[in-house]
Protein backbone atom coordinates (compact mmCIF):
# COMPACT_ATOMS: atom_id res chain seq x y z
CA UNK A 1 0.00 0.00 0.00
CA UNK A 2 1.19 3.22 -1.18
CA UNK A 3 2.75 5.64 2.00
CA UNK A 4 1.53 9.71 1.22
CA UNK A 5 4.88 11.67 3.03
CA UNK A 6 5.39 15.38 3.63
CA UNK A 7 8.33 16.89 2.62
CA UNK A 8 8.62 20.14 4.27
CA UNK A 9 10.95 23.35 3.75
CA UNK A 10 14.38 22.25 4.59
CA UNK A 11 16.49 24.53 7.04
CA UNK A 12 18.70 26.48 4.35
CA UNK A 13 21.34 27.23 6.82
CA UNK A 14 23.00 30.65 7.44
CA UNK A 15 20.34 31.77 9.64
CA UNK A 16 17.49 31.92 6.92
CA UNK A 17 14.13 31.35 7.85
CA UNK A 18 11.77 31.51 5.21
CA UNK A 19 12.19 31.26 1.03
CA UNK A 20 10.29 32.49 -2.05
CA UNK A 21 9.00 29.68 -4.79
CA UNK A 22 10.38 30.75 -8.01
CA UNK A 23 9.40 27.95 -10.34
CA UNK A 24 8.37 24.31 -9.94
CA UNK A 25 10.18 21.54 -11.48
CA UNK A 26 7.62 19.00 -11.14
CA UNK A 27 3.83 18.93 -11.76
CA UNK A 28 1.21 17.02 -9.45
CA UNK A 29 1.20 13.27 -11.39
CA UNK A 30 5.00 13.47 -11.66
CA UNK A 31 7.20 10.71 -10.98
CA UNK A 32 10.45 11.92 -8.86
CA UNK A 33 13.55 10.01 -7.98
CA UNK A 34 15.15 10.21 -4.83
CA UNK A 35 17.12 13.38 -4.34
CA UNK A 36 15.93 15.22 -7.32
CA UNK A 37 15.52 18.93 -7.60
CA UNK A 38 11.52 19.34 -7.09
CA UNK A 39 11.97 23.45 -6.72
CA UNK A 40 13.80 26.59 -7.29
CA UNK A 41 13.42 28.58 -3.84
CA UNK A 42 15.04 32.42 -3.57
CA UNK A 43 16.35 33.34 -0.30
CA UNK A 44 17.70 36.25 0.78
CA UNK A 45 21.24 35.12 -0.24
CA UNK A 46 20.53 32.85 -3.38
CA UNK A 47 18.91 30.74 -5.43
CA UNK A 48 18.53 27.47 -4.36
CA UNK A 49 17.43 24.11 -6.02
CA UNK A 50 15.80 22.10 -3.42
CA UNK A 51 15.84 18.14 -3.83
CA UNK A 52 13.59 15.52 -2.27
CA UNK A 53 14.93 13.05 -0.40
CA UNK A 54 11.45 10.84 -1.13
CA UNK A 55 11.16 8.44 -4.48
CA UNK A 56 7.80 8.18 -5.52
CA UNK A 57 4.88 10.02 -7.13
CA UNK A 58 4.08 13.67 -6.78
CA UNK A 59 0.37 14.24 -4.77
CA UNK A 60 0.02 17.48 -4.28
CA UNK A 61 1.95 21.08 -4.51
CA UNK A 62 1.82 23.82 -1.87
CA UNK A 63 2.38 27.33 -2.48
CA UNK A 64 2.11 28.77 -6.57
CA UNK A 65 5.60 30.35 -7.80
CA UNK A 66 6.20 33.68 -6.02
CA UNK A 67 4.81 32.29 -2.52
CA UNK A 68 6.61 33.06 0.55
CA UNK A 69 6.88 30.10 3.23
CA UNK A 70 8.76 29.80 6.62
CA UNK A 71 11.52 26.97 6.91
CA UNK A 72 9.54 23.72 8.01
CA UNK A 73 6.21 24.64 5.87
CA UNK A 74 4.84 21.73 3.30
CA UNK A 75 6.12 22.17 -0.57
CA UNK A 76 4.74 18.54 -1.77
CA UNK A 77 3.41 15.43 -0.48
CA UNK A 78 4.97 12.41 -1.94
CA UNK A 79 2.88 8.92 -2.28
CA UNK A 80 5.61 6.04 -1.77
CA UNK A 81 5.86 2.37 -1.78
CA UNK A 82 5.66 1.38 1.98
CA UNK A 83 9.20 0.05 3.21
CA UNK A 84 8.65 -3.93 3.82
CA UNK A 85 6.95 -4.61 7.54
CA UNK A 86 5.06 -1.41 7.05
CA UNK A 87 1.31 -0.71 7.90
CA UNK A 88 1.50 1.71 4.82
CA UNK A 89 -0.05 4.31 7.18
CA UNK A 90 0.57 7.81 6.30
CA UNK A 91 -0.70 9.58 9.38
CA UNK A 92 2.69 10.36 10.40
CA UNK A 93 3.79 12.48 7.47
CA UNK A 94 6.71 13.74 8.89
CA UNK A 95 8.60 10.78 9.14
CA UNK A 96 12.67 10.50 8.79
CA UNK A 97 13.92 9.51 5.38
CA UNK A 98 15.75 6.53 6.27
CA UNK A 99 12.53 5.06 7.90
CA UNK A 100 10.35 5.42 4.41
CA UNK A 101 12.81 4.81 1.71
CA UNK A 102 14.61 8.22 1.27
CA UNK A 103 18.01 9.47 0.94
CA UNK A 104 18.16 11.44 4.21
CA UNK A 105 20.21 13.51 2.71
CA UNK A 106 20.38 17.70 3.53
CA UNK A 107 21.16 20.49 0.65
CA UNK A 108 24.90 20.38 0.66
CA UNK A 109 26.65 23.65 1.53
CA UNK A 110 23.05 25.21 2.69
CA UNK A 111 21.45 22.69 5.71
CA UNK A 112 23.27 22.05 9.05
CA UNK A 113 26.04 19.42 10.30
CA UNK A 114 23.59 17.84 12.58
CA UNK A 115 20.06 16.09 11.65
CA UNK A 116 17.24 18.55 12.33
CA UNK A 117 15.15 17.52 15.06
CA UNK A 118 11.92 15.08 14.32
CA UNK A 119 8.42 17.43 13.95
CA UNK A 120 5.68 15.02 15.17
CA UNK A 121 2.43 15.95 14.56
CA UNK A 122 0.44 17.31 17.47
CA UNK A 123 -2.84 14.60 18.01
CA UNK A 124 -5.64 17.20 18.17
CA UNK A 125 -7.30 15.01 21.07
CA UNK A 126 -3.80 15.97 23.14
CA UNK A 127 -4.37 19.56 23.03
CA UNK A 128 -5.21 20.88 26.45
CA UNK A 129 -8.68 20.49 26.97
CA UNK A 130 -8.91 24.11 27.75
CA UNK A 131 -9.62 25.04 24.05
CA UNK A 132 -13.07 24.96 23.31
CA UNK A 133 -14.59 22.47 20.83
CA UNK A 134 -16.54 24.02 18.60
CA UNK A 135 -19.31 22.39 15.61
CA UNK A 136 -18.21 21.48 12.74
CA UNK A 137 -20.78 23.43 10.31
CA UNK A 138 -19.60 24.58 7.16
CA UNK A 139 -17.99 28.15 7.34
CA UNK A 140 -18.16 29.62 10.63
CA UNK A 141 -20.14 32.55 11.25
CA UNK A 142 -17.71 35.65 12.18
CA UNK A 143 -18.33 39.34 13.13
CA UNK A 144 -16.35 41.65 11.86
CA UNK A 145 -15.77 45.08 13.65
CA UNK A 146 -16.05 48.27 12.10
CA UNK A 147 -12.65 48.66 10.05
CA UNK A 148 -10.64 51.94 8.80
CA UNK A 149 -8.32 49.99 7.26
CA UNK A 150 -7.91 46.73 4.82
CA UNK A 151 -5.94 44.58 7.85
CA UNK A 152 -9.32 43.50 10.18
CA UNK A 153 -9.13 40.89 12.88
CA UNK A 154 -12.04 38.32 12.81
CA UNK A 155 -13.80 37.52 15.89
CA UNK A 156 -15.82 33.98 16.03
CA UNK A 157 -19.31 34.40 17.13
CA UNK A 158 -19.85 32.26 20.61
CA UNK A 159 -16.05 30.73 20.42
CA UNK A 160 -14.94 31.54 23.65
CA UNK A 161 -10.79 32.25 24.43
CA UNK A 162 -8.56 29.73 25.81
CA UNK A 163 -4.81 30.37 27.03
CA UNK A 164 -4.62 27.25 26.27
CA UNK A 165 -2.33 25.72 22.69
CA UNK A 166 -4.28 26.77 19.61
CA UNK A 167 -5.31 23.83 17.70
CA UNK A 168 -2.71 24.44 14.56
CA UNK A 169 -0.41 22.06 13.63
CA UNK A 170 0.60 23.61 10.00
CA UNK A 171 3.52 26.52 10.51
CA UNK A 172 1.98 28.33 7.09
CA UNK A 173 -1.34 28.78 8.35
CA UNK A 174 0.06 30.62 11.80
CA UNK A 175 1.89 32.42 9.16
CA UNK A 176 -0.86 33.26 7.31
CA UNK A 177 -3.21 34.36 10.08
CA UNK A 178 -0.53 36.42 11.45
CA UNK A 179 -0.01 38.26 8.48
CA UNK A 180 -3.67 38.90 8.56
CA UNK A 181 -4.50 39.78 11.99
CA UNK A 182 -6.62 36.96 12.55
CA UNK A 183 -6.70 35.92 16.12
CA UNK A 184 -6.71 31.36 15.95
CA UNK A 185 -7.68 31.10 19.18
CA UNK A 186 -11.04 33.14 18.21
CA UNK A 187 -11.41 30.20 15.26
CA UNK A 188 -13.62 27.44 15.26
CA UNK A 189 -11.56 24.62 13.33
CA UNK A 190 -13.28 22.03 10.56
CA UNK A 191 -10.77 19.66 11.03
CA UNK A 192 -11.13 16.54 12.93
CA UNK A 193 -11.50 17.55 17.20
CA UNK A 194 -11.70 21.20 16.07
CA UNK A 195 -8.20 20.90 14.50
CA UNK A 196 -7.99 24.72 12.27
CA UNK A 197 -6.79 24.23 8.99
CA UNK A 198 -5.56 26.45 6.00
CA UNK A 199 -9.09 26.54 4.59
CA UNK A 200 -10.53 28.24 7.66
CA UNK A 201 -8.39 31.49 7.78
CA UNK A 202 -8.66 31.72 4.31
CA UNK A 203 -12.59 31.53 4.44
CA UNK A 204 -12.20 33.87 7.59
CA UNK A 205 -9.76 36.50 5.42
CA UNK A 206 -12.25 36.56 2.97
CA UNK A 207 -15.15 37.21 5.17
CA UNK A 208 -13.23 39.70 6.92
CA UNK A 209 -12.31 41.52 2.92
CA UNK A 210 -16.03 40.85 2.07
CA UNK A 211 -17.18 43.27 5.20
CA UNK A 212 -14.86 45.63 4.69
CA UNK A 213 -15.24 46.30 0.78
CA UNK A 214 -19.34 46.51 1.54
CA UNK A 215 -18.84 49.10 4.39
CA UNK A 216 -16.17 51.07 1.75
CA UNK A 217 -19.04 51.14 -1.14
CA UNK A 218 -21.43 52.41 2.16
CA UNK A 219 -18.84 55.26 2.51
CA UNK A 220 -19.27 58.76 0.50
CA UNK A 221 -17.13 58.72 -2.14
CA UNK A 222 -14.36 60.82 -1.50
CA UNK A 223 -12.02 62.16 -4.26
CA UNK A 224 -8.34 60.55 -4.27
CA UNK A 225 -5.82 62.52 -2.34
CA UNK A 226 -2.08 61.40 -1.95
CA UNK A 227 -1.66 59.12 1.16
CA UNK A 228 0.55 60.22 3.80
CA UNK A 229 3.82 57.82 4.53
CA UNK A 230 4.90 56.91 7.47
CA UNK A 231 7.63 59.21 7.24
CA UNK A 232 5.57 62.28 5.95
CA UNK A 233 5.88 62.35 2.58
CA UNK A 234 2.83 62.65 0.20
CA UNK A 235 2.53 59.49 -1.52
CA UNK A 236 -0.36 59.06 -4.55
CA UNK A 237 -2.63 56.57 -4.57
CA UNK A 238 -1.43 54.79 -7.94
CA UNK A 239 2.42 54.70 -6.61
CA UNK A 240 4.08 51.17 -7.58
CA UNK A 241 5.39 49.33 -4.23
CA UNK A 242 7.44 46.93 -4.28
CA UNK A 243 7.87 44.64 -1.90
CA UNK A 244 11.33 44.53 -0.11
CA UNK A 245 12.37 41.05 -0.05
CA UNK A 246 14.98 38.35 -0.98
CA UNK A 247 18.11 39.79 -2.39
CA UNK A 248 16.75 43.50 -2.22
CA UNK A 249 15.97 43.11 1.06
CA UNK A 250 18.54 41.16 2.57
CA UNK A 251 20.95 44.02 1.09
CA UNK A 252 18.40 46.71 2.60
CA UNK A 253 18.56 45.33 6.22
CA UNK A 254 22.40 44.65 6.38
CA UNK A 255 23.13 48.20 4.77
CA UNK A 256 20.45 49.92 7.32
CA UNK A 257 22.36 48.25 9.93
CA UNK A 258 25.69 49.05 9.14
CA UNK A 259 24.93 52.81 9.00
CA UNK A 260 23.29 52.04 12.60
CA UNK A 261 25.87 50.24 14.25
CA UNK A 262 28.97 51.71 12.80
CA UNK A 263 30.84 54.74 12.96
CA UNK A 264 32.27 55.32 9.79
CA UNK A 265 34.57 57.35 8.08
CA UNK A 266 36.27 57.48 4.51
CA UNK A 267 39.55 58.99 3.05
CA UNK A 268 40.78 58.99 -0.17
CA UNK A 269 43.22 59.78 -2.70
CA UNK A 270 43.86 59.89 -6.48
CA UNK A 271 46.73 57.43 -7.45
CA UNK A 272 49.07 57.39 -10.72
CA UNK A 273 47.73 53.51 -12.29
CA UNK A 274 50.42 53.52 -15.60
CA UNK A 275 52.89 51.35 -14.24
CA UNK A 276 50.18 48.98 -12.79
CA UNK A 277 48.81 48.99 -15.99
CA UNK A 278 51.87 48.25 -17.87
CA UNK A 279 53.10 45.50 -15.23
CA UNK A 280 49.32 43.78 -16.29
CA UNK A 281 49.78 44.15 -19.71
CA UNK A 282 52.87 42.69 -19.93
CA UNK A 283 51.57 40.02 -17.49
CA UNK A 284 49.00 39.03 -19.70
CA UNK A 285 51.78 39.06 -23.04
CA UNK A 286 54.35 36.76 -21.95
CA UNK A 287 54.91 33.56 -23.80
CA UNK A 288 56.44 30.56 -23.14
CA UNK A 289 57.13 29.01 -19.75
CA UNK A 290 56.27 32.18 -18.32
CA UNK A 291 52.46 32.20 -19.71
CA UNK A 292 49.26 32.12 -17.41
CA UNK A 293 45.49 33.09 -17.64
CA UNK A 294 44.65 36.62 -17.89
CA UNK A 295 45.26 38.60 -15.15
CA UNK A 296 42.43 41.10 -14.31
CA UNK A 297 43.03 44.52 -12.73
CA UNK A 298 40.38 43.41 -10.25
CA UNK A 299 42.79 40.40 -8.98
CA UNK A 300 46.21 42.77 -9.05
CA UNK A 301 44.16 45.31 -6.74
CA UNK A 302 42.68 42.29 -4.24
CA UNK A 303 46.08 40.61 -4.10
CA UNK A 304 47.65 44.46 -3.13
CA UNK A 305 44.62 44.78 -0.36
CA UNK A 306 46.06 41.10 1.37
CA UNK A 307 49.30 42.87 1.62
CA UNK A 308 47.84 46.07 2.97
CA UNK A 309 45.83 43.77 5.39
CA UNK A 310 49.16 42.18 6.62
CA UNK A 311 50.62 45.50 7.75
CA UNK A 312 47.40 46.70 9.18
CA UNK A 313 45.96 43.82 10.95
CA UNK A 314 43.50 46.68 12.51
CA UNK A 315 41.38 46.83 9.12
CA UNK A 316 40.87 42.98 8.87
CA UNK A 317 38.70 43.08 12.12
CA UNK A 318 35.14 42.93 13.64
CA UNK A 319 33.80 44.74 16.41
CA UNK A 320 31.63 42.39 19.58
CA UNK A 321 29.52 45.08 20.08
CA UNK A 322 27.94 42.31 22.87
CA UNK A 323 31.16 42.01 24.71
CA UNK A 324 32.97 45.20 23.65
CA UNK A 325 36.01 43.23 22.17
CA UNK A 326 37.50 43.98 19.00
CA UNK A 327 38.16 41.14 17.35
CA UNK A 328 41.41 40.94 14.76
CA UNK A 329 41.29 37.98 12.55
CA UNK A 330 43.88 36.09 11.33
CA UNK A 331 42.74 35.34 8.18
CA UNK A 332 41.79 37.51 5.01
CA UNK A 333 38.40 36.56 3.35
CA UNK A 334 38.34 39.03 0.65
CA UNK A 335 34.48 40.05 -0.84
CA UNK A 336 34.20 41.87 -3.44
CA UNK A 337 31.26 43.49 -4.68
CA UNK A 338 29.07 42.09 -7.80
CA UNK A 339 26.07 43.23 -9.24
CA UNK A 340 23.83 41.10 -10.97
CA UNK A 341 19.86 40.52 -12.16
CA UNK A 342 19.00 39.77 -9.15
CA UNK A 343 20.78 42.79 -7.07
CA UNK A 344 23.90 43.67 -5.34
CA UNK A 345 25.98 40.19 -4.07
CA UNK A 346 29.05 40.31 -2.40
CA UNK A 347 31.27 36.69 -2.98
CA UNK A 348 33.63 35.67 -0.85
CA UNK A 349 37.27 34.73 -1.94
CA UNK A 350 38.55 32.34 1.16
CA UNK A 351 41.58 32.42 2.47
CA UNK A 352 42.93 35.61 0.19
CA UNK A 353 46.15 35.67 2.11
CA UNK A 354 47.51 32.54 0.89
CA UNK A 355 46.52 33.03 -2.70
CA UNK A 356 49.08 35.74 -5.58
CA UNK A 357 47.18 37.30 -8.18
CA UNK A 358 46.63 34.48 -10.55
CA UNK A 359 44.82 32.55 -8.07
CA UNK A 360 42.94 35.32 -6.85
CA UNK A 361 42.07 35.78 -10.43
CA UNK A 362 40.60 32.50 -11.05
CA UNK A 363 38.81 32.52 -7.94
CA UNK A 364 36.87 36.32 -8.81
CA UNK A 365 36.33 34.56 -12.14
CA UNK A 366 34.63 31.41 -10.48
CA UNK A 367 32.47 32.91 -8.19
CA UNK A 368 31.51 35.65 -10.54
CA UNK A 369 30.34 33.16 -13.12
CA UNK A 370 28.23 31.76 -10.20
CA UNK A 371 26.89 35.10 -9.12
CA UNK A 372 25.55 35.78 -12.56
CA UNK A 373 24.03 32.49 -12.93
CA UNK A 374 22.69 33.40 -9.44
CA UNK A 375 23.92 29.50 -8.42
CA UNK A 376 26.20 30.89 -5.91
CA UNK A 377 25.03 29.34 -2.15
CA UNK A 378 25.07 31.38 0.93
CA UNK A 379 27.97 30.09 2.35
CA UNK A 380 29.87 31.53 -0.76
CA UNK A 381 28.05 34.78 0.49
CA UNK A 382 29.22 35.35 4.04
CA UNK A 383 31.79 35.05 6.06
CA UNK A 384 34.09 37.88 4.72
CA UNK A 385 36.67 39.53 6.52
CA UNK A 386 37.62 42.57 4.29
CA UNK A 387 35.38 44.03 0.83
CA UNK A 388 37.06 45.55 -2.54
CA UNK A 389 34.07 47.45 -4.21
CA UNK A 390 35.40 47.89 -8.07
CA UNK A 391 32.56 50.69 -8.79
CA UNK A 392 34.85 52.00 -11.70
CA UNK A 393 32.54 49.47 -13.87
CA UNK A 394 29.68 51.70 -13.68
CA UNK A 395 32.10 54.68 -15.34
CA UNK A 396 32.25 56.76 -11.92
CA UNK A 397 35.17 58.15 -10.56
CA UNK A 398 34.89 58.38 -6.68
CA UNK A 399 31.84 57.17 -3.72
CA UNK A 400 32.60 56.77 -0.30
CA UNK A 401 31.08 52.87 0.41
CA UNK A 402 28.95 51.50 3.09
CA UNK A 403 31.00 48.84 5.19
CA UNK A 404 29.60 45.26 4.73
CA UNK A 405 28.67 44.64 8.13
CA UNK A 406 30.21 42.78 10.63
CA UNK A 407 33.54 43.91 8.56
CA UNK A 408 35.67 46.72 9.69
CA UNK A 409 36.06 48.64 6.27
CA UNK A 410 36.23 48.57 2.44
CA UNK A 411 38.29 49.53 -0.21
CA UNK A 412 36.54 51.35 -3.68
CA UNK A 413 37.62 51.84 -6.70
CA UNK A 414 36.72 54.03 -9.30
CA UNK A 415 37.47 53.68 -13.22
CA UNK A 416 41.23 54.33 -14.27
CA UNK A 417 41.50 56.81 -17.18
CA UNK A 418 43.54 59.16 -18.65
CA UNK A 419 44.31 62.62 -17.04
CA UNK A 420 47.16 65.56 -16.75
CA UNK A 421 49.24 64.10 -13.88
CA UNK A 422 53.09 65.93 -12.93
CA UNK A 423 55.08 62.56 -13.42
CA UNK A 424 58.61 63.23 -13.14
CA UNK A 425 58.54 67.31 -12.53
CA UNK A 426 56.67 67.64 -16.19
CA UNK A 427 52.99 67.61 -16.92
CA UNK A 428 52.21 64.40 -18.78
CA UNK A 429 48.94 62.50 -19.51
CA UNK A 430 48.84 59.44 -17.02
CA UNK A 431 46.22 56.43 -16.36
CA UNK A 432 44.73 57.75 -13.14
CA UNK A 433 42.35 55.91 -10.89
CA UNK A 434 40.83 57.10 -7.42
CA UNK A 435 41.09 55.07 -4.69
CA UNK A 436 39.16 55.33 -1.43
CA UNK A 437 38.80 53.66 1.84
CA UNK A 438 35.54 53.55 4.72
CA UNK A 439 36.81 52.12 7.71
CA UNK A 440 34.94 51.60 11.24
CA UNK A 441 36.61 54.02 13.70
CA UNK A 442 36.09 52.14 16.26
CA UNK A 443 38.60 49.54 15.16
CA UNK A 444 41.15 52.02 14.75
CA UNK A 445 41.91 56.13 14.20
CA UNK A 446 42.72 58.18 10.54
CA UNK A 447 46.50 57.62 10.92
CA UNK A 448 46.31 53.39 10.79
CA UNK A 449 43.48 54.28 7.58
CA UNK A 450 45.70 56.66 6.00
CA UNK A 451 48.68 54.46 6.25
CA UNK A 452 46.84 51.53 4.60
CA UNK A 453 45.23 53.29 1.89
CA UNK A 454 48.41 55.09 0.98
CA UNK A 455 50.36 51.68 0.84
CA UNK A 456 47.69 50.68 -1.74
CA UNK A 457 48.28 53.63 -3.40
CA UNK A 458 51.94 53.53 -3.16
CA UNK A 459 51.57 49.31 -4.79
CA UNK A 460 49.65 50.88 -7.70
CA UNK A 461 51.76 53.28 -8.17
CA UNK A 462 54.83 51.14 -7.93
CA UNK A 463 53.92 47.36 -8.57
CA UNK A 464 57.64 46.65 -7.50
CA UNK A 465 56.99 47.62 -4.14
CA UNK A 466 54.81 44.22 -3.46
CA UNK A 467 58.33 42.39 -4.43
CA UNK A 468 58.67 43.07 -0.90
CA UNK A 469 55.89 40.80 0.21
CA UNK A 470 56.67 37.70 -2.58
Amino acid sequence: MAQVLEFKLPDLGEGLTEAEIVRWLVEVGDVVAIDQPVVEVETAKAMVEVPCPYGGVVTARFGEEGTELPVGAPLLTVAVGAPEGSSGSGEDSGSDPESTGGSGNVLVGYGTGAPAARRRRIRPDRLDRAVTEAPVSGAPLVEAPVVEAPVVKVLVAEASVSEGPVPVVSPLVRRLARQHDIDLRRLAGSGPDGLILRADVDRAIRTAEETATARVAEAPVQAQVPAAAPNGVAVAVDAERIPLRGVRGAVADKLSRSRTEIPDATCWVDADATELMAVRAAMNAATGPSAGPKVSVLALLARICTAALARFPELNSTVDTEARWIVRLSGVHLGFAAQTERGLVVPVVRDAHTRNAESIGAEIARLTELARTGKLSPAQLTGGTFTLNNYGVFGVDGSTPIINHPEAAMLGVGRIMPKPWVHQGELAVRQVVQLSLTFDHRVCDGGTAGGFLRYVADCVEQPAVLLRTL
